[in-house]
């Protein structure tokens, strides 16, 4: 008795360290994006610069999570979360003190790698520490430690600009990890997987190469031009490595990416699942706060207090999720919630920049209220794909799908909204059309005026305006098209998932039972 009631004592702080983690992780990316005007005053005014600022983060985070949750499997998941909590706590200390802004991008791509080691380690021993329904409800805390922190990080990041300066948005990301750090070098029990076979390093390099290439050729694209030899050839090379990867993966005994998975609609079904808010919702966590405070002039105070409209249904939704999933499937709630999102979309870009802060909040508190309820479902949908032994690359195959194409998604919508910024701004502008609009969708609209003296404030703020609000129609197909495919593949019934190939057993997912699909969207 004495034996279990420290054993649950442990599991406690365990899951504490992992949940202040997790709460860490969204303000690695709310606070910069709250935060990129007065960084763009303070270390440069390069547009492309600044984009990867957000860009260089979620492309490391989203290219090392499949490695980091095999190395956690055949290195131990204890040594990997530590490790990587050490790395992201060194690299969030050395941020606010960057003086320029190559060396702060630099140091956001080495903090991702280390949040993909803390999230691979920490999600994979968490599968490990609990059973069956406690592991339920531990990745539901940890989920709703997510929500908190994308709920209240921008509100908390645009205090600490006005008051002490952007360095400041890493206090409470390292206050976070030194907590997390303490508790799971005490707790955590080291674990690993008996029948790992090492970590798929070749994979592992093709894969980040490809994913590197694809952003900085998407990127790069709007300023170059997409025929620019150097923007064709980043493409090309991209194609190129991803065919090397996947050829890798099939010939491999233990691959990072179990390919035969692919095989299951209902798995690529969840693959798009997690991949759709990237692109209604993540992003606007990233463009809203740039346009609220760069374009319309916004206080960082004000401009985080409106994110909350959007964020703060996370804290609650993705439990209620769970719960309608006594009367309701799975698939019809994520499809549901999906469109509630387009809807979002679609009334948000019906006002135009300059309107009334009041008047945007129905919109965003939609947006919110949409995706919550995939958000809720998302973890729950994926717990049974693979067996628990493989928990490391299960949480690494799922997560690398939602933050890799989070990251695309950034840098695709990035690029979209220059580029129709840069066509409304039209011939009057002058040969600095281009970087003018690159500017303006980093938010500065000083230094895009110096471009062309002639164009007046006016004119800058109609072209951004109209191509925020096309951009939104084009996300609000996006999404309605996500909703529907979403649907039709998760809904579809008769196929079990194992993550061996010919393995039967594993749980169908219209028979999983209500406490099995959890509320724990645990990332990015």
């Amino acid at each position: 008795m004495r034996e279990e009631i420290r054993d649950a004592h442990e599991r406690r702080f365990v899951l504490l360290a992992v949940c202040c983690a997790a709460a860490a992780m969204p303000l690695t990316f709310t606070g910069p994006a709250v935060a990129l005007p007065a960084i763009s005053r303070s270390l440069g005014v390069d547009p492309i610069a600044l984009n990867w600022v957000t860009n260089a983060f979620m492309l490391t985070f989203g290219s090392s999570l499949m490695a980091a949750g095999a190395m956690a499997d055949s290195f131990g998941r204890k040594r990997v979360f530590l490790g990587g909590l050490a790395a992201f706590l060194l690299f969030s200390i050395c941020l606010a003190f960057a003086g320029d802004i190559v060396w702060f991008d630099a140091l956001r791509a080495l903090q991702g790698i280390g949040a993909a080691a803390a999230f691979s380690g920490g999600m994979a021993s968490l599968a490990q520490q609990f059973d069956e329904g406690e592991r339920v409800r531990a990745f539901s805390l940890v989920g709703a430690s997510f929500g908190v922190g994308l709920a209240f990080g921008p509100i908390a990041s645009g205090l600490m600009v006005e008051v002490f300066g952007w360095p400041a948005i890493f206090v409470l990301v390292v206050a976070l990890a030194g907590v997390s750090l303490a508790f799971g070098a005490v707790f955590l029990r080291e674990t690993r997987d008996p029948d790992a076979a090492g970590l798929d390093w070749r994979g592992a390099a093709r894969f980040t190469a490809a994913l590197t290439c694809l952003t900085f050729g998407i990127l790069q694209g709007p300023e170059s031009g997409w025929s620019h030899p150097f923007v064709i050839a980043m493409l090309a090379a991209a194609v190129l490595f991803f065919l090397a990867f996947w050829q890798i993966e099939q010939r491999v005994a233990r691959p990072m990416l179990d390919l035969t998975l692919f095989r299951y609609p209902r798995f690529v079904g969840v693959q798009l699942l997690a991949a759709a808010p990237a692109y209604g919702f993540v992003v606007l966590l990233i463009l809203l706060p740039v346009r609220f405070i760069g374009i319309e002039g916004m206080s960082a105070v004000a401009g985080g207090r409106m994110m909350i409209a959007m964020s703060a249904p996370l804290l609650i939704l993705p439990i209620v999720a769970g719960l309608l999933t006594r009367w309701f499937a799975p698939a019809a709630i994520c499809g549901a919630g999906l469109l509630l999102s387009a809807a979002g979309l679609f009334w948000l870009s019906r006002f135009p920049v300059g309107s009334e802060p009041v008047t945007l909040l129905a919109p965003l508190l939609l947006i919110g209220l949409g995706i919550s309820l995939p958000w809720g479902l998302m973890d729950g949908l994926a717990v049974s794909v693979v067996p628990k032994e493989r928990a490391g690359m299960a949480t690494g195959i799922f997560s690398t799908t939602r933050v890799a194409g989070e990251g695309v998604a950034l840098a695709v919508v990035t690029a979209v909204l220059s580029a129709l910024t840069a066509s409304n701004l039209g011939a009057e502008a002058g040969k600095n059309t281009v970087s003018m609009a690159q500017r303006m969708v980093t938010g500065n609209v000083a230094d895009a005026a110096l471009l062309s003296p002639q164009t007046s404030n006016a004119a800058l703020l109609q072209a951004y305006g109209d191509a925020f609000s096309t951009l939104l129609w084009l996300l609000t197909g996006v999404t309605v098209l996500t909703a529907v495919v979403v649907f039709l593949f998760v809904g579809r019934g008769g196929e079990a998932v194992s993550g061996d190939e010919g393995d039967a057993d594993a749980m169908p997912f219209d028979t999983v039972p209500l406490g099995e699909i959890g509320s724990s969207r645990t990332n990015l």
